[in-house]
């Protein structure tokens, strides 16, 4: 059996990063969803939230191999732990090949035997990230298109001073 990795912070999940699951879990038997406990980060959504959004986002596009968990730490152990094989990374541009590059020579200086496959976002998506999905969403802008409709509403309500679980 065929496992796949693809992490990330995912705060929030946007329709690129969807793009991404959906595509790679028709080349593996298994894709796990990553999501990081960074501590470099302040994420805007918890953990419990950004798993239970990607989660959902999920079920919208019935990805039946697909699955989602937290981690901390380096993400070699989790492959490992995962007894997976690949970790997939998503790229919108040079700048984020430059970055991803670095990361993947790292993770095989640690652990050989793990590759990283780079999958090019669709064009539809190259432009956008979860900070710009926050930064609109902020301001009151459209966030339309931009993430899974299934949390379009927790994104806003963030921003508007009621929980998720209000809306």
């Amino acid at each position: 059996m065929r496992t796949f990795i693809y992490p990330g912070s995912f705060d929030p999940v946007t329709n690129g990063h969807l793009d991404i699951i959906e595509r790679a879990s028709k080349i593996c038997d298994r894709l796990i969803v990553g999501v990081l406990v960074s501590h470099n980060k302040k994420p805007l959504f918890t953990m419990d939230e950004r798993v239970d959004m990607l989660g959902r986002a999920i079920r919208s596009c019935n990805c039946n191999n697909v699955e989602v968990e937290d981690f901390s730490g380096l993400l070699v152990d989790f492959v490992k732990k995962k007894n997976a094989d690949v970790i997939i990374k998503g790229l919108r541009a040079v700048s984020d090949f430059e970055y991803e590059l670095q990361m993947a020579l790292l993770n095989k200086n640690q652990s050989p035997e793990i590759e990283t496959l780079f999958m090019m976002s669709s064009i539809n998506y190259s432009f956008l990230s979860s900070s710009m999905v926050k930064e609109i969403a902020r301001y009151d802008g459209n966030i339309k298109g931009l993430v899974p409709e299934c949390i379009k509403e927790d994104i806003i309500s963030k921003f508007t001073g009621r929980g998720i679980s209000d809306s």
